[in-house]
């Protein structure tokens, strides 16, 4: 049997562990749950997927995290209920400027309904619930795994949004063999540079691509924090490992990188790979901030507001939990640095075209 039920297909993060598990023969069959206005979407990356794996199965089924048994009728539930072995619930609005009301009814109240489906799964073996490093919000110091402390403050409705997400997952694990994973800020291939979306550090891409026209480009600020930002094929190597390692079963990991590069590094890097020159100068971090409250420059240059929060954060990520589970297979995070170039190759082959961009509110 050995059925993987997904949630946010077909987003990105769900489509390449679908892929991984296929590819390591973890399973021959996926079950994953699309919103009606997805299912084109996902029919094609299923064709994509199937052609590359053709003796594996992809059924989708139409339903909705939102509504009690995920919208599904009686008949889809009973014929998919006992055949599930894994869960894997990633469909989130990982926005971080979303509102708060739709950030809450997808991030917390579809992970409550999602929460109840699979308190019905008599033959479960790991429930995967992704949630993100940065349910910490303004914490700063060492933030450790098996913590989930409520902070004073959240840096946007994202982060808050994820913090009571995880809240009601942390709730099952005396019941049902869970992992939660927490993931830092995830780019594309560490490899090949593949991503779908230029979010999170892309938006930094954005900036200087948009500037590079400039006599100079300055530094934002005088940071000192480090940013923790991951490639995806850690992400996915990691997890098709944790699910079926027994010591990761009612753990919280940080899937974030050990060694992060401050801020500082990053942007300096970025800067030289894309103009070919290195920063120089320093716009001040509070007119950095007030100018991206203007529609019309966030727009211009591409740049979420919420993103400069980050910039000033001053927080470790403690892996150590992770690290002793992943050295068994030999499991380790590409440096950012290193791999920066392909990532910046493929944001330079792509930049034009809309898909890969966010719409900038």
């Amino acid at each position: 049997m050995n059925v993987h039920f997904f949630t946010g297909f077909p987003g990105f993060i769900s489509s390449q562990l679908i892929r991984t598990l296929f590819q390591k023969r973890q399973t021959q069959q996926v079950i994953a749950i699309v919103l009606a206005g997805e299912t084109i979407k996902a029919e094609q990356e299923k064709s994509k997927i199937i052609e590359a794996f053709p003796d594996c199965s992809i059924h989708i089924v139409e339903g909705d995290i939102t509504l009690p048994n995920l919208g599904l009728d009686d008949q889809i539930i009973s014929g998919i209920v006992p055949k599930i072995e894994v869960l894997w619930h990633l469909a989130a609005i990982y926005d971080l400027a979303v509102p708060r009301d739709l950030a809450w009814k997808v991030n917390v109240h579809g992970t409550t309904m999602v929460n109840d489906f699979v308190r019905t799964l008599p033959n479960l073996k790991r429930y995967m619930y992704f949630s993100t490093a940065y349910v910490a919000g303004t914490r700063e110091g060492i933030l450790r795994e098996n913590e989930l402390i409520r902070p004073s403050a959240f840096k946007n409705y994202y982060e808050e949004t994820k913090y009571e997400a995880e809240l009601r997952v942390e709730d099952l694990k005396s019941e049902i063999p869970l992992t939660i994973i927490r993931p830092g800020i995830v780019r594309g291939h560490s490899m090949t540079g593949e991503t779908i979306k230029f979010d999170g550090p892309y938006f930094f891409l954005n900036l200087v691509e948009r500037l590079k026209s400039l006599p100079f480009i300055p530094y934002i600020g005088r940071s000192t924090s480090t940013i923790n930002v991951v490639p995806v094929d850690y992400i996915l190597n990691a997890s098709v490992f944790v699910v079926n390692e027994q010591g990761a079963e009612g753990k919280t990991l940080h899937l974030t990188d050990p060694n992060p590069h401050p801020v500082q590094e990053v942007y300096r890097t970025m800067v030289k790979l894309i103009t070919n020159v290195y920063p120089k100068g320093r716009f001040p971090f509070i007119l950095a901030k007030l100018s991206l409250q203007v529609p019309f420059i966030r727009k211009k240059l591409g740049v979420e507001q919420e993103t400069l929060d980050y910039l000033t954060w001053n927080a470790t990520f403690d892996t150590a939990e992770a690290q002793q589970i992943l050295q068994k297979g030999g499991i380790t995070c590409p440096d950012f640095i290193q791999t920066m170039p392909k990532m910046i190759a493929f944001y330079l082959a792509h930049k034009e075209e809309k898909s890969y961009q966010i719409q900038i509110k």
